[in-house]
């Protein structure tokens, strides 16, 4: 079935190529860069590349003869590859971390991974950041603001914004597993107030169901990775440095609020 659809898809594909016209750019004639405008934008998913072009400082170097400009293949080539790389690596680099071999169906919750979580925010504004930076002229107009301004913000704000972002992602991120385990122990408030006889106001909360209990446990919690520094014959190990890395990703990642175990939330009952 797989294949049949590979080669369906691959068929449609070379018919497209064959007899569909995408960007006939020889009806357009020769391309003379002193022509472009200053309102002129590249596509959307070209945008973010020519933010970091615009906003990469002027370096080049002179080599044998030849000129290489760094403010075009570092943001332009690099840093592209340095950024999809990691992202097409990802589950085996967290796999690696968390010392998880196991083959995975279900989603996790975005608060139930703080650290992935996090990490995806801070890629989505270090775009964000980019493609601003892609249209800071028209920004510039709009707005009669300076193009210099924007320009600098955009330098500074690559590299802070991503990391703000990170730590207040992953702070929201237990902030709401902690009110998931509030919800579990405590029940979802109903807005009825009750007095009781010594005069105290207290607010009825009402138990959540079984399913809504185990929607909001059912997700594992792993611990950090124990990664001795000797082996079992009391010599150091081999590449101390990768695996006190490795040691210290583990125990950010594992990183939690601990979800109510079976007794605290039979004991809740009670209250």
């Amino acid at each position: 079935k797989a294949g049949g659809f590979f080669f369906v898809v691959f068929g449609v594909i070379a018919l497209l190529g064959a007899i569909a016209s995408i960007n006939p750019i020889w009806m357009y004639g020769p391309y003379t860069p002193g022509q472009i405008s200053a309102g002129s934008q590249p596509d959307f998913y070209m945008g973010w590349i020519d933010g970091l072009v615009r906003m990469a400082p002027p370096l080049e170097t002179h080599f044998l003869g030849h000129t290489i400009s760094w403010n075009i293949l570092i943001p332009g080539l690099i840093v592209p590859g340095l950024i999809f790389t990691p992202m097409a690596l990802y589950p085996w680099i967290e796999s690696w971390i968390t010392g998880d071999k196991r083959e995975h169906h279900l989603l996790d919750r975005p608060r139930n991974v703080p650290n992935r979580t996090a990490i995806g925010a801070a890629v989505m504004m270090f775009f964000f950041v980019a493609l601003l930076n892609g249209g800071n002229d028209l920004i510039a107009t709009h707005f009669n603001s300076s193009i210099n301004h924007i320009m600098w913000f955009a330098r500074i704000g690559i590299f802070v914004l991503p990391t703000i972002t990170f730590f207040v992602t992953k702070r929201i991120c237990l902030s709401l597993q902690r009110a998931d385990r509030e919800l579990v122990l405590h029940g979802r408030e109903t807005g009825r107030l009750v007095r009781l006889p010594h005069g105290e106001f207290v607010e009825v909360h009402e138990p959540l169901s079984k399913e809504e209990i185990w929607k909001l446990t059912s997700h594992e919690q792993p611990g950090a990775l124990a990664l001795p520094e000797t082996d079992v014959n009391g010599v150091a190990r081999r590449g101390r440095l990768v695996s006190k890395l490795r040691a210290n990703w583990s125990a950010s990642n594992a990183v939690q609020i601990q979800k109510p175990t079976a007794l605290e939330i039979e004991d809740s009952k009670h209250h």
